[in-house]
This record gives structure tokens, sequence and C-alpha cells, in this order.
């Protein structure tokens, strides 16, 4: 079976990793993939939402089976380009990724179907969105509608930090289009966790809760990022909980999005945080998360491409997990999530059979050497029996990243604060 993956991120590696051990894949492409990736697969130069382009290259290569990784290609439909030459896909559809694609259609969509969220407003007008926040007062929470790279939300302490988010966004312009509305939520209190599901329709098969580290520096300070470390399972998350997240979010999501004549098949994403009343939705994306897909898919015993088939076809994975703690830290660019300097050589990445090396923003030049090419440059995990132990495996390979000021990354991943 030949298969290609459509991404060039820690979450696209870590999906071409998983793929390599199955005895069904006999060759694995990725567009674009990256420096890391190219170890693993065949990296083709087809940008990830170059749509026309990729589907002539599944058909040019009789690929059996695609798997799409980031939300861009997902919102513009590739999808429904492949569907459309009948190429095997998996991801939703133009239609169903809005839920991710649109902040905006995602609250409203959750209030229709009693889907528990903080509550909300949304606006273009950013004189109407400032009274709006000094009615409600801070800590407050600001969005922008549409897709930022994981940038456009900004949780505000204070009423000044919102004033000037919404200044930043509606007359910045700083997210351009998609943030020209704006969606201000009240403030949730409490612990945050992710519950990836494989979606097909109203079949709704959970995978194991991960929680990711979003603050920059240690002890969560610092601005907010695409994530800078995860860990599944999450110690003192309770049963009910992850019950409840199923039976009352993800099922009725599933459900809902199928009513809507946007039918659902492909990985959803919630972006949970337990609060009194229970757990509550964040968001939603259309898509495995990023990073927490690097704690969680080493977790998974079954065979990735065979999970895809089962679900595709209206039967029951069989989900089967590893017992163990999986903890994946983030080595960043110095200045992310700000500006940083691109084309740093990094440390050499020998193999270790304690650790794994998942490449994000990394390039290999040709004498094989590898260096930075994003804000997140790679993330190392290690599964083991205990948390501890596999802290101690991360922090002992990442001390190769000490000797330089280049790259930076958080020291307390995975460390509970419960």
């Amino acid at each position: 079976m030949k298969v290609l993956v459509i991404g060039g991120g820690g979450r696209e590696h870590i999906i071409v990793k998983k793929l390599k051990e199955s005895k069904r894949v006999t060759e694995i492409f990725a567009a674009p993939g990256n420096g890391g990736i190219s170890e693993d697969a065949t990296c083709v130069p087809i940008k990830d939402d170059a749509i026309d382009e990729l589907v002539a290259f599944a058909q040019q290569k009789q690929i059996d089976w695609t798997i799409v990784g980031p939300e861009i290609p997902l919102t513009k439909g590739v999808t429904d380009a492949f569907r459309a030459k009948n190429l095997k896909v998996f991801g939703p559809s133009k239609a169903a990724a809005i839920i991710e694609g649109s902040k905006d259609f995602a609250k409203a969509f959750m209030k229709q179907y009693d889907i528990p969220t903080a509550a909300y407003q949304t606006f273009t007008d950013a004189e109407k969105a400032k009274s709006y926040i000094k009615q409600e007062g801070a800590p407050i929470v600001i969005k922008a509608d549409g897709l930022a790279a994981g940038k456009g939300v900004v949780v505000a302490m204070t009423e000044q930090e919102a004033l000037d988010a919404v200044d930043d966004m509606l007359v910045g312009n700083r997210f351009g289009e998609a943030g020209s509305r704006v969606v201000i939520e009240e403030f949730l209190d409490g612990k945050e966790f992710s519950l990836f599901a494989f979606v097909d329709g109203e079949n709704v098969y959970p995978m194991v809760p991960a929680r990711d580290h979003k603050r920059a520096y240690d002890n969560d300070e610092g601005p907010n990022t695409g994530g800078m470390g995860a860990f599944s399972p999450v110690p003192g998350l309770e049963p009910k909980h992850v019950e409840f997240a199923v039976e009352k979010i993800l099922k009725p999501a599933a459900k809902g999005m199928k009513k809507e004549g946007r039918t659902y098949t492909g990985v959803l994403y919630g972006g949970l945080i337990e609060t009194k009343e229970g757990p509550k939705v964040i968001e939603f994306n259309a898509r495995f998360g990023d990073p927490e897909t690097q704690v969680v898919l080493p977790l998974l015993e079954n065979d990735l491409i065979q999970v895809i088939e089962d679900v595709t076809a209206g039967k029951d994975p069989q989900l089967k997990w590893k017992d163990g703690y999986a903890i994946g830290t983030v080595v960043a660019s110095k200045g992310y999530p700000g500006a940083y300097e691109k084309n740093v050589q990094l440390p050499d990445l020998e193999p270790d059979n304690q650790v794994y090396v998942i490449h994000a923003g990394t390039g290999r030049s040709e004498d094989g050497a590898f260096h930075s090419t994003g804000g997140r440059v790679l993330l190392v995990g290690s599964l083991q029996d205990s948390p501890e132990s596999a802290q101690k495996e991360i922090y002992r390979y990442l001390e190769r990243f000490d000797q330089t000021d280049d790259f930076f990354y958080r020291k307390d991943i995975g460390f509970s604060k419960e």
C-alpha cells in the first residue's frame, strides 16, 4: 500500500513514523515533508495547500490512501478534490472543516446542539467589541474568527490587554481576513485537556486524553504558542470527565454535523477544560492536534492504516493503548513565538533508544546536517513506565541544546501540577 501524508510539521512526522510500523504500508510520501521526515519517507516538493498538484501526484503514483495533517488544506477543500477523483483520503470535507475554520460557526453550532462551552459574542465593529469588554471586565478571551496558525487567541488578564487585542485584530488587521471578525468569550478557569476521536458520521472512537503546555516559558509564563510540549495520559483527569466529554461533547458534535449536512469523517479534536460544572469546549479542531499527536500516537497499539480503513468502513477499530506515559518537549528557535532566525544548524541528533525525535521545522543539507526552518523546530519524546522516567530520558537527551543560545525549551513539561 502506498500512502501520502499531506503536511510538513511534527504532527505529520509522527503520522509517518506510525505508518512505517504497518506491515501493509510499502511506500510513504510526504508533501512537502521536512528534514526529519525525509529520513522516513519520500518528500515531494508540493505545498500542502496546492490542491490540484496533490491530486495529480496521488493519481500519478497510484496512492492508496492520503492522510491530511494541517487545517489550511482541509478548510480549502482538499478532501473534496480527492474524493471527486475517487481517491481515498482521510480528513473532513470543506463543509465539515468549518468547525475549526470559523470560531463563530463553532460557537453558534455548540449553542444549537447544547454542547457545553463558554458564553460569547461575535463582533466586526471594534467600538462595539470594546464596549462589550468594558461591560464584561477581565479576564476575558479574544479570538480571531478564522485560522491564525494557533496565534489568534488572546487570554487577556486585564481590560487593557483585551482592548489592545481588539485593536490588533479589527483595526490593525494583524491576522488579515482571519481576524476581520472576533469572538469574545468568557474566561473559563480550570485545567485544559485535549481529546481526539476518529469519527465517521455518527461513529466516534475516542483516543487517550493528552494535555499540552501552551505558554512559551517554564511555570506557564510568557506568550501563548502553538504548544511547547505535551503528555499523555493525563494524571488526575477523572474518567467521569472523559466519559462526559465523549457522551456530551464529541458524540453530539458528530451527530449535529451530520444533521447540518456537514457529515464528519476524520479526526475531531476537542480542546476542553475541566470546570466546576464539568468539561466545556474551548475549541474544536478538524484534525490531529500538534504537539499532542506526538504523545498520543506512540501509545496506540493498532496499525494506523487499519484503524482508518475500519473507521471509514463503519467498523469499530477496537483501539488498544499501551500502558505507559508518553511525554514530548518542544525545542523552539530563540525568539519564538515572535521573530526568530532560520537556517541555524542543529546539534548532532544521533539515535537513542530511550527517546524519539520528531521534526517540525527542520531542513536537511546535502551533507546530512539538520538546520532550523521554523519556530518550533523539533520535539523530543519518550515512552516509559512512569512520567519521571520519561522526563529523565528527555532532559538527558536535550542537554545537547544547552551549548547554544539559538534554541530554547521548557524544563517542566509533563510535571503535573495536581
